[in-house]
Protein backbone atom coordinates (compact mmCIF):
# COMPACT_ATOMS: atom_id res chain seq x y z
CA UNK A 1 0.00 0.00 0.00
CA UNK A 2 1.68 3.13 -0.75
CA UNK A 3 0.77 6.36 1.69
CA UNK A 4 1.79 9.82 1.07
CA UNK A 5 1.70 12.89 3.42
CA UNK A 6 1.31 16.12 1.75
CA UNK A 7 3.33 18.55 2.92
CA UNK A 8 3.14 22.35 2.94
CA UNK A 9 4.83 25.48 4.44
CA UNK A 10 3.57 25.85 8.00
CA UNK A 11 2.00 22.96 8.94
CA UNK A 12 2.77 21.47 12.21
CA UNK A 13 5.56 19.31 12.83
CA UNK A 14 3.76 16.52 14.97
CA UNK A 15 0.42 16.41 12.79
CA UNK A 16 3.16 14.77 9.99
CA UNK A 17 5.66 13.59 11.86
CA UNK A 18 4.41 11.59 14.46
CA UNK A 19 2.08 9.78 12.01
CA UNK A 20 4.95 9.42 9.91
CA UNK A 21 6.69 7.47 12.56
CA UNK A 22 3.66 5.23 13.61
CA UNK A 23 3.39 4.40 9.96
CA UNK A 24 7.23 3.52 9.10
CA UNK A 25 7.27 1.31 12.34
CA UNK A 26 4.31 -0.51 11.03
CA UNK A 27 6.31 -1.17 7.65
CA UNK A 28 9.25 -2.71 9.77
CA UNK A 29 6.81 -4.65 11.87
CA UNK A 30 5.35 -6.27 8.38
CA UNK A 31 3.11 -4.11 7.01
CA UNK A 32 2.86 -3.84 3.21
CA UNK A 33 3.45 0.33 3.53
CA UNK A 34 5.03 2.62 1.71
CA UNK A 35 5.47 5.96 3.10
CA UNK A 36 6.43 9.27 1.75
CA UNK A 37 6.73 12.55 2.23
CA UNK A 38 6.08 14.84 -1.05
CA UNK A 39 4.59 18.42 -1.98
CA UNK A 40 2.58 19.41 -4.75
CA UNK A 41 4.93 21.17 -6.08
CA UNK A 42 8.41 20.20 -6.71
CA UNK A 43 10.99 21.29 -3.51
CA UNK A 44 13.70 20.02 -1.56
CA UNK A 45 12.38 20.77 1.46
CA UNK A 46 8.95 22.81 3.56
CA UNK A 47 9.58 24.97 6.78
CA UNK A 48 6.53 23.91 9.54
CA UNK A 49 5.50 26.10 11.51
CA UNK A 50 7.72 25.65 14.34
CA UNK A 51 10.69 26.39 11.85
CA UNK A 52 11.58 22.53 11.35
CA UNK A 53 12.85 22.10 7.82
CA UNK A 54 11.74 18.62 6.25
CA UNK A 55 13.17 17.24 3.00
CA UNK A 56 10.96 15.90 0.75
CA UNK A 57 10.78 12.41 -1.41
CA UNK A 58 9.28 14.40 -4.06
CA UNK A 59 5.78 15.21 -5.50
CA UNK A 60 2.38 13.83 -4.61
CA UNK A 61 1.64 11.09 -7.12
CA UNK A 62 -1.79 8.68 -6.85
CA UNK A 63 -1.22 7.20 -3.92
CA UNK A 64 -3.69 4.57 -2.39
CA UNK A 65 -3.63 6.88 0.87
CA UNK A 66 -3.19 10.47 1.39
CA UNK A 67 -2.26 12.17 4.78
CA UNK A 68 -2.83 16.04 5.05
CA UNK A 69 -1.59 17.23 8.41
CA UNK A 70 -2.87 20.61 9.36
CA UNK A 71 -0.90 23.56 10.88
CA UNK A 72 -1.88 27.58 11.74
CA UNK A 73 -5.87 27.62 11.00
CA UNK A 74 -6.60 30.03 14.02
CA UNK A 75 -3.86 31.79 12.99
CA UNK A 76 -4.61 32.38 9.46
CA UNK A 77 -0.92 32.88 8.66
CA UNK A 78 0.63 33.46 5.33
CA UNK A 79 2.07 29.85 5.76
CA UNK A 80 -0.94 27.62 7.43
CA UNK A 81 -3.72 25.18 6.45
CA UNK A 82 -5.90 28.23 6.25
CA UNK A 83 -3.60 29.75 3.33
CA UNK A 84 -3.41 26.51 1.57
CA UNK A 85 -7.44 26.56 1.92
CA UNK A 86 -7.73 29.62 0.71
CA UNK A 87 -4.93 29.22 -2.04
CA UNK A 88 -7.00 25.84 -3.43
CA UNK A 89 -4.44 23.86 -4.97
CA UNK A 90 -4.19 21.42 -2.12
CA UNK A 91 -8.40 21.06 -1.91
CA UNK A 92 -8.12 20.57 -5.52
CA UNK A 93 -5.42 18.20 -5.71
CA UNK A 94 -7.44 15.98 -2.66
CA UNK A 95 -11.17 16.25 -4.63
CA UNK A 96 -8.94 14.81 -7.56
CA UNK A 97 -7.38 11.65 -5.69
CA UNK A 98 -10.47 10.68 -3.69
CA UNK A 99 -12.66 10.88 -7.15
CA UNK A 100 -10.14 8.45 -7.85
CA UNK A 101 -10.81 6.45 -5.37
CA UNK A 102 -7.93 7.28 -2.85
CA UNK A 103 -8.43 7.40 0.93
CA UNK A 104 -7.79 10.84 2.51
CA UNK A 105 -7.02 11.12 6.51
CA UNK A 106 -6.30 13.99 7.92
CA UNK A 107 -4.59 15.76 10.64
CA UNK A 108 -5.95 18.75 12.73
CA UNK A 109 -6.91 21.14 10.82
CA UNK A 110 -5.73 19.29 7.95
CA UNK A 111 -9.37 18.39 7.89
CA UNK A 112 -10.32 21.66 6.51
CA UNK A 113 -8.41 21.32 3.27
CA UNK A 114 -10.38 18.16 2.66
CA UNK A 115 -13.38 20.39 3.73
CA UNK A 116 -12.53 22.53 1.09
CA UNK A 117 -12.12 19.47 -1.51
CA UNK A 118 -16.23 19.00 -0.51
CA UNK A 119 -15.20 15.82 0.68
CA UNK A 120 -16.77 16.10 4.08
CA UNK A 121 -19.22 17.76 3.49
CA UNK A 122 -22.47 15.53 4.85
CA UNK A 123 -20.23 13.16 6.12
CA UNK A 124 -19.09 12.88 10.13
CA UNK A 125 -16.09 14.18 10.44
CA UNK A 126 -13.79 16.16 13.44
CA UNK A 127 -10.65 18.49 13.49
CA UNK A 128 -8.27 20.52 15.89
CA UNK A 129 -10.86 22.73 18.20
CA UNK A 130 -10.13 26.11 16.58
CA UNK A 131 -12.24 24.96 13.70
CA UNK A 132 -15.18 22.72 14.55
CA UNK A 133 -17.09 25.81 14.28
CA UNK A 134 -15.62 25.63 10.33
CA UNK A 135 -16.43 22.64 9.89
CA UNK A 136 -19.77 22.15 11.33
CA UNK A 137 -20.61 24.13 8.79
CA UNK A 138 -20.02 21.44 6.09
CA UNK A 139 -19.46 17.96 7.87
CA UNK A 140 -21.37 16.32 10.58
CA UNK A 141 -19.38 17.35 13.61
CA UNK A 142 -18.13 14.05 16.13
CA UNK A 143 -16.66 14.52 19.37
CA UNK A 144 -13.89 12.18 18.58
CA UNK A 145 -9.94 11.85 18.67
CA UNK A 146 -10.45 9.94 15.73
CA UNK A 147 -13.40 9.76 12.89
CA UNK A 148 -13.31 6.74 10.67
CA UNK A 149 -16.04 7.14 7.36
CA UNK A 150 -14.13 4.51 5.16
CA UNK A 151 -12.23 6.60 2.57
CA UNK A 152 -12.15 9.28 4.97
CA UNK A 153 -10.58 9.43 8.15
CA UNK A 154 -10.36 12.75 10.19
CA UNK A 155 -8.62 13.26 13.48
CA UNK A 156 -8.49 15.95 16.59
CA UNK A 157 -5.76 19.01 16.64
CA UNK A 158 -1.83 17.59 16.97
CA UNK A 159 -1.32 14.57 18.84
CA UNK A 160 -4.50 12.96 17.65
CA UNK A 161 -2.54 12.16 15.05
CA UNK A 162 -0.60 9.15 16.51
CA UNK A 163 -4.37 8.07 17.29
CA UNK A 164 -5.40 8.39 13.53
CA UNK A 165 -2.19 6.70 12.44
CA UNK A 166 -2.30 3.49 15.32
CA UNK A 167 -6.01 2.92 13.76
CA UNK A 168 -5.09 2.78 9.88
CA UNK A 169 -2.28 0.17 10.83
CA UNK A 170 -4.93 -2.16 12.91
CA UNK A 171 -7.80 -1.03 10.66
CA UNK A 172 -5.47 -2.42 7.31
CA UNK A 173 -2.92 -4.31 8.96
CA UNK A 174 -4.28 -6.00 11.81
CA UNK A 175 -4.63 -5.46 15.85
CA UNK A 176 -1.43 -7.74 16.81
CA UNK A 177 0.80 -5.29 14.19
CA UNK A 178 -0.56 -2.40 16.06
CA UNK A 179 -0.03 -3.40 19.23
CA UNK A 180 3.40 -4.29 18.39
CA UNK A 181 4.43 -0.72 16.72
CA UNK A 182 2.80 0.53 19.94
CA UNK A 183 4.90 -1.22 22.05
CA UNK A 184 8.20 -0.13 20.38
CA UNK A 185 7.26 3.17 20.51
CA UNK A 186 5.92 2.87 24.37
CA UNK A 187 2.68 5.23 23.22
CA UNK A 188 -1.15 3.91 24.40
CA UNK A 189 -3.39 4.43 21.29
CA UNK A 190 -6.68 6.18 22.56
CA UNK A 191 -9.39 3.84 21.43
CA UNK A 192 -11.84 7.41 21.23
CA UNK A 193 -12.62 6.27 17.25
CA UNK A 194 -15.86 6.97 16.01
CA UNK A 195 -16.73 4.44 12.99
CA UNK A 196 -19.32 5.82 10.55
Amino acid sequence: MDLEILLYDGFDELDAIGPYEVLRNGAQEGADLSTRLVTLEPREAVTASHGLRVGVDGTLGSPEVVLVPGGGWGDRAAASAWAEYDRGAIPEALADLHGRGATVATVCTGGMLAAGAGILDGRPATTHHVAHDDLREVAEFVDARVADDGDVITCGGVTSGLDLAFHFLAREFGEELRDRVARRMEYDPSEDVYLG
